[in-house]
Formats: structure tokens, C-alpha cells, sequence
């Protein structure tokens, strides 16, 4: 059987003499604890520290960049586990079965990466997913799993996590994350996330519902955003530290209180149109930003994206299948009035993310290279894979330097896949830095302390 090996040099750069610095700057980094300022863990996994169920339902059915490719290539989503909440074990073995026959499918892709990172560093597999392997891999994940030392908080602290960032409802009590963090067996930082995203979108359903579960005076503007300002206060008394807003555009326009109470009011009573709907989420944006200059909360802008654009899918399945889609963006004029206001409050980290590469160096860059407020969000959904990394580092680095980047960010819901796909960054970095140490243009203590604080930056744009 073809053996499953990660080359020691994998993603560092070719030229000899740029790549022995980059080992050196490599093995700097390589085992400093892991912060992850963005994901979609839930805490509950870490308090209840159950064992994984199965194979797939760890490794395959959660991941939305594994399902995305299979499905493309005509693998129907309900064989990869999806819809299904108990799979049995003979369910669980096709699934595995599935992945492994359609291996050749993620040649060249960066999950090929991360997956067999995950099989071979994690699991000690040693033979490449294949439809002749597919049954002894899967039992050998299995018997791992059984392990008391492959239970979630046992790689939690395997996988040198030091902060995990959750993604939370408005809504959410965050008991899970008050009782892992009054737990004194768990050493770790598991940190809410305000997600308010449902709530700034009235067109959408359920939005009437929504804010009912969070306001004493839902039918009111006022009540409304007392509301919103009440739970990000919750968030920030259970140790959040940001906000995070994807909506389909970025601007922010304010209404006065007249007429954003009328349209709120109408917005209720469901009679709002979608134009007024449109520059109500407009408005609120605005409003979380002067919440953020309040309350602290880094406000983290997670824009373009074409949410579930297949709707039979989302009918089917619901959210999160790997259909969602790049928009072209615009962020100078979008911000304007944002930054206007609070450009310079020197309460605000504004960190800008992006899936439309072209704005890098045209838009973002050029903002966080004014704006103190402003950092720029590292490659994001489809952009987190080496070449665009590397694109995305030479486009924003001329401008402003390392010192206003957010970090990486892994903004993962597959567990495993974290420190996988935070050793790319760093092994990517590496590779920039010694680029520009053998071109002369950095010392190489230089790179070496720049490294470091490249790993460490989440704690400051995140103020973790």
C-alpha cells in the first residue's frame, strides 16, 4: 500500500539556502501554544469531554471543506453522514469508505494537507486514504478513539491550544463556558463569541422571534438595542472578548432615532420592505461599532458571502453544507461612516476579513495602514490555503508591515484540524520571512523576533 509520510520541509520554500533558514525560523515557532481567536467549536464538547463517537462523524461529517469537494465531484451530502444526528457503525464505515475511494479528489488541495496531518500526527496512520485502506484506517481511528487520551480535553491540551474562541447566539447563557471556566481540572480558555448576525437582519426569518427571546420591549428600537447591549455584556462578564458580523455588504449607514424606531416598528409588525430592512441592518452595524467602543468587544467583519446558495440543500440539510460563496466587496466607502465615527477611538480593533482577494491590497491594507482601529484579517474560507496565504501576505505586508495583522485564524468547525492548519501558518511564515532575510531586506534576528510576534498577534488584535 502507498505509505502516508509529511515531509519535515513541506511548504517551506525550495531554494536550499531559503529553506535552512526557514527550518530555523520554523522550529522557532513550531510548538508554541496555539491561539485561536475565531472558530466554531462548541464549548460543550470540551465540559462534557465525552468520547468521539466514530471516525466520520469526528473527521469527515463536521467539515465543510471535506464535504464541499465530494460533493462537487457528485457525492450526495446524505453519504457523507449529513442528517444523520446517530449514525450507526456500519453508517459510520461508508462514510469513511466514501472519503477514502474519492482520495484522489483533494490532490493539490490544501485539505489533503490538514487531513493527512490529522491522520498521521494524530491517529499514527501510516498508509494513504484508498478504497483498499478505507477499513484498516477506519479501525485504527476507531481503536484510538476508545482512548482515554483521544477525549476532547485531552487534545485540547495535546494540540497546545491556549485560547479556543467559540461562536455564540445573543441568546446563548454561556453556562458552558462559565462552568469550564470555574472547572479547576481545565486549565484553558474557552471565550465566547457575540454573533448577532440573525438579529441585525429583520428581512430574514425568524427575526421577529429572535429578538423577542432577548428584549423586555422587543415591539421598540429603544428596547431593542438595550437588549443587544445587555447580552454583549453578558458576553464580556463570561470572558468574551469580540463580535463577529458577516453580512452580504459592509455598509453602515446611520438613520436618525425617528426613523429607525419607525422601521423597526415595522420591521415587528412584518411590514417593513426589503429596502428599509437593508438600511436597517445598515444602521445597527453602525450601532455595533459604538457598542464596541463601549464595552470593548473586538468587532471582527466577516463580510461577502452568499450564505446557502443552494436552497434545496439548505432545505434540506440546513446551513453550513459548504455553499456558501465569495461576493465582490467594497470596504472604503462601506466603512466611511464607521470610520469616521470611530476610526480613531482608541477602544475600537476593527478587524477586517475578506474572501475577495482583490480588495487586499487596494482596500484593506491601505485602511488598517491609516486607521489605528484597523487590522487586517488573515485569508479567510477559501483563501486559507498556501498560494493564496502567500498572495495574501505579499499584497498587504508593503503596506503595513506585520504589526496590524490579525493572526491566523483556523475559523473551523472540525476539531482535529486546528493544529494542522495553524502549522501551515506558521511553516508559511517562515518561508516569507526567510525570503526577504535572504534578499536582505530583514535581518535575520529580525525574522526570528517577527515570527514570534506573528504567532503571538491574536492576543493583541483580539485582546486576549
Amino acid at each position: 500500500m502507498p505509505a502516508l509520510e509529511l515531509h519535515p520541509d513541506r511548504l517551506l520554500p525550495a531554494d536550499p539556502a531559503t529553506r535552512a533558514i526557514a527550518r530555523q525560523l520554523y522550529d522557532a515557532v513550531r510548538t508554541l501554544p496555539i491561539l485561536s481567536p475565531h472558530g466554531h467549536v462548541e464549548a460543550s464538547l470540551l465540559l462534557d469531554d465525552q468520547p468521539f463517537r466514530d471516525p466520520a462523524s469526528l473527521l469527515v461529517t463536521p467539515d465543510h471543506y471535506v464535504k464541499r469537494l465530494l460533493h462537487a465531484n457528485g457525492v450526495g451530502l446524505e453519504r457523507l453522514g449529513v442528517g444523520v444526528d446517530e449514525p450507526t457503525a456500519d453508517q459510520s464505515r461508508e462514510v469513511w469508505r466514501t472519503l477514502c475511494t474519492h482520495w484522489p479528489l483533494f490532490r493539490g488541495t490544501p485539505v489533503a494537507s490538514w487531513f493527512e496531518a490529522e491522520l498521521v500526527e494524530i491517529f499514527g496512520i501510516t498508509e494513504r486514504p484508498s478504497e483498499a485502506t478505507a477499513d484498516a484506517t477506519y479501525d485504527q481511528v476507531a481503536a484510538c478513539l476508545e482512548q482515554p487520551e483521544f477525549r476532547p480535553r485531552a487534545l485540547f491540551d495535546r494540540f497546545g491550544i491556549e485560547v479556543l474562541a467559540t461562536t455564540d447566539d445573543p441568546a446563548d447563557d454561556l453556562a458552558a463556558h462559565a462552568a469550564l471556566a470555574a472547572d479547576p481540572t481545565f486549565a484553558g480558555r474557552v471565550l465566547p463569541t457575540f454573533r448577532p448576525d440573525r438579529y441585525l437582519e429583520p428581512a430574514q426569518p425568524g427575526w421577529r422571534a429572535a429578538v423577542d427571546g432577548i428584549a423586555d420591549e422587543p415591539a421598540t428600537y429603544a428596547g431593542f438595542v438595550s437588549a443587544l447591549e445587555q447580552r454583549r455584556a453578558h458576553f464580556v462578564a463570561h470572558g468574551g472578548t469580540s463580535a463577529d458580523h458577516s453580512h452580504v455588504d459592509l455598509r453602515c449607514e446611520p438613520l436618525d432615532d425617528a426613523e429607525a424606531e419607525r422601521i423597526h416598528r415595522a420591521a415587528y409588525d412584518g411590514t417593513a420592505t426589503a429596502a428599509e430592512a437593508t438600511a436597517y441592518r445598515r444602521h445597527l452595524l453602525l450601532e455595533m461599532a459604538r457598542m464596541s467602543t463601549e464595552d470593548g468587544l473586538v468587532m471582527t467583519l466577516h463580510p461577502g458571502i452568499r450564505r446557502n446558495h443552494h436552497t434545496p440543500t439548505l432545505d434540506r440539510f440546513g446551513p453550513d453544507q459548504g455553499h456558501d460563496l465569495p461576493l465582490a466587496m467594497e470596504y472604503t466607502d462601506a466603512l466611511r461612516p464607521l470610520l469616521e465615527r470611530y476610526g480613531l477611538h482608541p477602544d475600537l480593533h476593527l478587524v477586517l476579513f475578506t474572501v475577495d482577494e482583490t480588495v487586499f491590497s487596494r482596500e484593506i491594507a491601505p485602511l488598517a495602514g491609516f486607521y489605528p482601529s484597523v487590522y487586517v484579517g488573515a485569508p479567510w474560507w477559501f483563501l486559507d490555503a498556501p498560494d493564496a496565504i502567500r498572495r495574501w501576505r505579499s499584497a498587504v505586508t508593503e503596506t503595513v508591515g506585520f504589526s496590524k495583522l490579525s493572526g491566523f485564524v483556523d475559523d473551523t468547525r472540525a476539531f482535529c484540524s486546528i493544529p494542522a492548519r495553524h502549522d501551515m501558518a506558521r511553516r508559511l511564515d517562515a518561508g516569507y520571512l526567510a525570503q526577504l532575510v535572504v534578499e536582505h531586506r530583514l535581518a535575520e534576528d529580525e525574522a526570528h523576533e517577527t515570527i514570534r510576534d506573528l504567532v503571538d498577534s491574536p492576543r493583541r488584535a483580539f485582546k486576549l
